[in-house]
């Protein structure tokens, strides 16, 4: 059973500037007929312009499967953290809390 297991298994190689990550306070999700795109965005308060950090392309079955492996882990997370409180859509420009700083 585990050399099926072994046999089955993706080796994927994960590079140090990969595994740092990229930080995102938004996503914008846009589909077509064949594909969606997850755009994950930077907000940044002071910062006229948001940038794009990252885009995923996936086919409509692969996003389907990520929703299924996000709804299973947020599930176990919250099994063992408490509900997460989603608070009002924020609007734009997002509000970062308190007043606007000025120099």
């Amino acid at each position: 059973m585990e050399e099926q297991n072994n046999e089955n298994a993706i080796n994927i190689e994960l590079s140090e500037e990969m595994a740092e990550g990229t930080y995102s306070n938004l996503a914008i999700i846009t589909h077509s007929n064949s594909e969606f795109v997850i755009d994950f965005i930077r907000v940044v308060p002071g910062v006229p312009k948001a940038k794009v950090k990252s885009r995923i392309i996936l086919t409509p079955e692969h996003a389907k499967r990520l929703v299924r492996a996000m709804e299973d882990n947020i599930e176990k997370f919250e099994a063992v953290n408490g509900r997460i409180k989603i608070q009002d859509e924020p609007g734009f420009p997002m509000n970062f809390g308190g007043p606007t700083a000025q120099a």
